[in-house]
């Protein structure tokens, strides 16, 4: 698995302003997701607050927008599998470049949990479910929060 070696990050997220912003295909991956996400905010002590979005095409718009208010860092929860014709691709170009750009431009994290995967099982490990061998949804908020004080300290 690619969560090999990943850090072991605890964050005081007291005083930290987080939005999820998560896509709506793939109920059951993306429920695993976000219940990690809330996991660790909850566990850091963040305040939080969700976005429903069509899918993960729309995952940087929404962000974008929230980041020019007063979040602090949002935690963008999406899943995209892989299918036979070249819309994988464009879709996962998008969203990651997205999110990029609405972090770069706002100069606030986004803690990036958008699963691009060949096929559900990817998906079902890494979702934080029972039986999973990874949480995606808890390492992005994780990633989120720490990058946030990471900035607030320079």
């Amino acid at each position: 698995m690619s969560g090999a070696g990943s850090p072991d990050l605890e964050i005081d997220g007291r005083g930290l302003k987080v939005t999820i912003v998560y896509g709506s295909w793939h109920d059951r991956i993306t429920d695993g997701l976000l219940e990690g996400a809330r996991r660790t905010l909850r566990e850091a002590g963040a305040e939080f607050d969700e976005v429903k979005v069509p899918g993960s095409f729309e995952l940087p718009v929404v962000a974008k927008r929230v980041l020019e208010g007063p979040a602090h860092a949002v935690v963008a929860l999406g899943v995209i599998i892989r299918g036979g014709t070249p819309h994988f691709e464009y879709v996962s170009d998008a969203a990651t470049s997205g999110l990029l750009r609405a972090s770069l431009d706002t100069g606030k994290p986004v803690g990036f949990g958008v699963l691009t995967l060949d096929d559900e099982q990817q998906g079902l490990d890494r979702a934080g479910l029972p039986g999973s061998k990874e949480d995606k949804g808890a390492e992005a908020a994780t990633a989120a929060l720490a990058t946030a004080r990471v900035l607030a300290a320079l």
